[in-house]
């Protein structure tokens, strides 16, 4: 059974840091390109970071640039997302994505609020 858990979600000031973290399990982790997605109420669900099933590949949406920094442990199955100088607009639910095409699973989200 595949999963994706999230987990590393919470309050946090302006200005303030979080680590995401995304376990997978029931699948092939190594072989999948990850991404992170966000979504905020009442808006679409946006692209945040990729990395490659590497991991010598990342990219970011502009938004995000110099504040996020995506990784992966290939042996640990996760993926992690580093998010500093957390501004108010970074507020959404939090959402990983494991894709090798025509896969892709989703895990459930995690929720961060920035928020003084």
């Amino acid at each position: 059974q595949v999963q994706l858990v999230e987990s590393g979600g919470g309050l946090v000031q302006p200005g303030g840091s979080l680590r995401l973290s995304c376990e997978a399990s029931g699948f092939t982790f190594v072989n999948y390109a990850m991404n992170w997605y966000r979504q905020a109420p009442g808006k679409e669900r946006n692209f945040v970071a990729g990395i490659s099933s590497t991991g010598h590949t990342t990219n970011y949406a502009d938004s995000v640039k110099g504040r996020f920094t995506i990784s992966r442990d290939n042996v640990k199955s996760t993926v992690y997302l580093q998010m500093n100088s957390l501004k108010p607009e970074d507020t959404a639910v939090y959402y990983c994505k494991a894709l090798r095409n025509p896969e892709t699973y989703w895990g459930q989200g995690t929720q961060v609020t920035v928020s003084s």
